[in-house]
């Protein structure tokens, strides 16, 4: 079966040293099987989109070397099929109404939970369980405000893009159950999943535009993509080792062992 992975950033600012990881990871899982590596935008999230964030991480990826096979896709351009999703899933939802001081609001949609344990084997972290009744309660698919939630959105386009294996940030392994559960209840096939490790800053927190990291530049892209290879535990040479970037990509893809990010402690 071919392989399709994906990269999923959010135009909520520039790519960070943690993006770049991330998307070096999921791109070497699927460029050392021969697969497909997707790009998709995702851009439901209107009020905290930063202009202008999306052609500029595009044109990062690009600079860095990235090649991604098709047409990017993106989400605001998906409303039909999201709403779609949540007539399929009627008879497991229902209205939420949780006004603010008083005022009227339309309802949010939330999916039903239940107790029964929803488990994976992460390529990474190992096997990981919830009972999402218990553990995350019900969620919600559409807000108040209209905007689509992400665990809706993400399923439904990781099956319309034909992806079966999801390579991401380790922030977002608490997500997968409630993904499970509904490709689940959508019919749709589970692809494997594996959560690498955070970036974090000086402080331990989590590379993001709250705690006000950095863009990565296109002025030292072999500098930052040998030590982007050096997060994810793999013994990359020296840049100085690489007459090019598609040198270092050509190494990366050879040498890519995930299972080096679960045995080897990180280096940088």
């Amino acid at each position: 079966m071919l392989t399709i992975g994906r990269f999923a950033p959010s135009p909520t600012g520039p790519l960070h040293l943690g993006s770049l990881v991330a998307a070096t990871a999921s791109y070497l899982a699927a460029r050392q099987v021969c697969g497909k590596w997707l790009l998709r935008i995702e851009d439901l999230d209107k009020p905290r989109e930063q202009p202008g964030a999306s052609d500029a991480i595009i044109h990062t990826l690009a600079a860095y070397g990235f090649e991604w096979d098709g047409d990017i896709l993106y989400q605001s351009q998906r409303q039909e099929a999201y709403h779609a999703a949540i007539a399929t899933l009627h008879a497991h939802t229902y209205p939420c109404t949780r006004s603010r001081k008083g005022l009227p609001t339309l309802p949010a949609i939330r999916l039903r939970t239940h107790d029964h344990p929803i488990g994976f084997n992460d390529k990474i972290q190992g096997e990981y369980c919830q009972r999402l009744s218990r553990d995350v309660g019900d969620f919600v698919l559409l807000r108040a405000d209209g905007l689509f939630a992400y665990q809706l959105a993400v399923v439904v386009d990781d099956a319309f893009q034909g992806v079966n294996q999801v390579v991401r940030g380790a922030d977002l392994l608490d997500n997968t159950p409630r993904q499970i559960w509904l490709q689940q209840l959508l019919g749709f096939a589970q692809p494997t999943y594996a959560h690498v490790p955070l970036v974090l800053n000086e402080h331990g927190q989590k590379l993001s535009k709250q705690t006000l990291a950095p863009a990565i530049n296109t002025d030292q892209r072999l500098h930052t993509l040998v030590r982007a290879l050096r997060l994810l535990r793999q013994p990359c040479p020296d840049a100085a080792d690489f007459a090019t970037l598609a040198d270092c990509w050509h190494w990366a893809i050879t040498h890519w062992n995930i299972n080096a990010i679960r045995d080897t402690p990180p280096s940088d």
